[in-house]
Order: C-alpha cells, then structure tokens, then sequence
C-alpha cells in the first residue's frame, strides 16, 4: 500500500509502511475476531521492489502479524496475468520470507515455470503453490496440473502444500475458470492416488 499511496505526511516511504501494518494488524485481529480461519495478505510489491523489500519490507509485514494468533498466508505476487506478461524464473524476493510471521506463503509458478529450488529455504512454511496459468485461456489437464505440483515435491513435503491458481481469475472467462479449477481439483485426486499407492 505504501508504494501505491502518495506520501504527504510521513518523514518517509519506510514510516508510511509501518502506518499501513499498525492498520492491517487492527483488520487481520478483526478477521479473526468475527471467525476467519485463515487470513490471506497479498503483496504485490516485494517482488517488483526487492531493494525496497529487503529494507524494511519483511519488518513491516511482522508488524502486520504482530500478535495474531490465527493462521496466516502471504501471497507474493507477479502481477496479473493479463496484463503482466513476461514473468522471471525466478522471485527477486522470496527467500527472505523464511523469516517472516506467516504460516503459508503463496507463490506463482505455472505461467512464470518458476525454479522450485528456492523452496528449500522456506522450510516450516506451508507452500500455496500456484499451477493454474491465468495467462491463458486454455483449460490445462489434470495430468499436466499435477506435474507442476510434482516439481515441488523435492523441495516441499507433501503435507506443507497446498495447491491453487498463480493468482486472481478476474480477467477470465467463466468457463475458463470453471474448467480450470475442475482440472485443479482432478490433479489432487491423481496426486492422492499416487501418493496413497506409494505407502
């Protein structure tokens, strides 16, 4: 929020982000007070703003989870599919989360077919592994969803993932999503079976 709000108040844009966790805090106890299970931040800008985010980044989200009890996910975000294109294999910031106050952290690496070595230093953390590409139309398979899943099974314990889209299915269309969520949903029943039949 602070790198999107104009500052004509704060000494600086580290003291504005601060301000924002005091309030987030107050929003995230008031989730939890009226019966959230779980509370999601999302996080456009850690990773498009890393010198920014290594500054004072991971400190403000800890002030934002400061004393929250519930379960909490941070999704670091690439930006919208449809209007984001061209995507690294890699986050500019994510290691550094193995030191931030959430339980889960929620990444993208369908579209991007991100490097899953990173998962190694977020080991504790309960991966929200994005494998539903948004940046197309097409409904993926439930085979091909479950390959991307399997590329983090190295690096993540089974019982620590928890699979979902990259991000958003605003620019979607209905059916696209629909489709791609059944294909989502299939994918894990593959995995089960897999998993199940390997014990």
């Amino acid at each position: 929020m602070s790198q999107q709000a104009q500052n004509d108040f704060y000494p600086d844009d580290e003291s504005l982000a601060m301000a924002y966790a005091d309030v987030c805090n107050a929003e995230i106890q008031d989730l939890f007070d009226a019966g959230a299970d779980i509370v999601q931040v999302d996080e456009p800008y850690m990773e498009s703003r890393p010198d920014a985010a290594r500054a004072y980044g991971l400190e403000a989200l800890n002030r934002a989870l400061d004393d929250v009890k519930g379960t909490t996910a941070v999704h670091i975000c690439f930006g919208y599919a449809a209007i984001i294109h061209n995507r690294p294999a890699a986050y500019s910031f994510l290691a550094e989360l193995g030191d931030c106050a959430c339980k889960q952290i929620s990444i993208e690496t369908a579209q991007s077919n991100l490097d899953l070595g990173v998962l190694a230093d977020l080991t504790g953390k309960t991966i929200i592994l994005g494998v539903i590409d948004l940046s197309a139309t097409e409904i993926e398979t439930a085979e091909l969803v479950a390959e991307r899943v399997r590329r983090a099974l190295p690096s993540v314990e089974a019982d620590h993932l928890v699979i979902a889209p990259d991000c958003g299915m605003k620019y979607l269309s209905h059916h696209s999503a629909q489709g791609k969520m059944r294909a989502m949903s299939a994918a894990a029943g593959l995995l089960r079976a897999e998993m199940g039949a390997a014990r």
